[in-house]
């Protein structure tokens, strides 16, 4: 039940953004699942998505900026019994996070990242984030962006996740779905939503988004890596959504030997005698 998920606290988001697309996507998708808040753990990375952690209930963390992988690694290897969800933000993600990032890949760690991504550093007011497309004014950059934006679902890609997918905050219904599909997958699931910014982005509004953006339709091959990849390189009149990608392989929890008998944290460690170790030492 939804009803489930409620906490004593009211989003404070600003009316109309896109956070609240999101949140209301993700607890239909943890019903639709049959999840409660103790069946899984949410981890939270900084910036105004994090205050999700405040809104939904379950066992949760908000970490530091851009290091909610390394900790939702931790929780997997501790537990690997318990779901983890991870939630960021483009910042958050590709600013300080890319490297954890290309790693949990890599790796395929059984996990589900979803993003919030909205071309601004929202929480500190709108500066430029690294998604942002190239001349975008915002306080930071007011004649405009220099560089070129990075690819959340390329570097996805190339990075080895085996689930890949982006959404849009203002579908629900359409987001709900890929959430739960991204939940169930075997493996690393990333999920890049594009999430408009009422208050600091005034390009890329809701208005955009359902103007440029169309579903990948049956005819995507999602086992086909190289078509995922030229579908994450347009950009333009047309803007594809949905899974890119998805491929079965083997988790990297599956392949920890320490983790084949038991979940690591119900392991006892024997006492241990450390008298001639630290003998070495002094």
């Amino acid at each position: 039940m939804l009803n489930d998920f409620k906490t004593a606290f009211m989003p404070n988001w600003c009316p109309g953004c896109g956070d609240f697309g999101i949140w209301g996507s993700l607890k239909n998708a943890l019903v639709e699942k049959g999840w409660g808040p103790t069946d899984f753990c949410m981890v939270y990375g900084i910036g105004c998505h994090g205050h999700m952690v405040n809104f939904l209930k379950s066992y949760a963390i908000e970490t530091l900026h851009g290091r909610p992988i390394p900790v939702a690694q931790g929780i997997r290897l501790a537990n690997h019994k318990l779901p983890v969800v991870i939630v960021a933000g483009d910042g958050d993600t590709f600013g300080e996070g890319t490297n954890h990032l290309v790693h949990i890949a890599r790796r395929n760690v059984q996990a589900t990242m979803i993003v919030h991504d909205n071309q601004v550093y929202g929480l500190t007011t709108g500066q430029t984030a690294p998604t942002a497309q190239k001349g975008f004014k915002t306080k930071s950059t007011p004649s405009g962006v220099l560089e070129d934006p990075v690819n959340p679902v390329a570097i996805a890609l190339a990075a080895g996740a085996t689930f890949v997918a982006r959404g849009f905050a203002g579908d629900i219904p359409g987001l709900t779905k890929l959430i739960v599909q991204a939940l169930s997958h075997k493996g690393f699931a990333f999920v890049d939503v594009f999430q408009p910014c009422v208050t600091f982005n005034h390009v890329n509004t809701y208005a955009w988004y359902r103007e440029h953006i169309y579903s990948l339709g049956a005819e995507h091959d999602v086992t086909n890596r190289a078509s995922a990849f030229e579908k994450a390189l347009e950009w333009g009149p047309r803007v594809p959504t949905g899974i890119f990608y998805q491929v079965e392989k083997p988790t990297y929890e599956d392949q920890t030997p320490q983790l084949i008998k038991e979940v690591l944290v119900e392991q006892t460690l024997p006492p241990q005698n450390l008298t001639s170790l630290m003998e070495e030492l002094v």
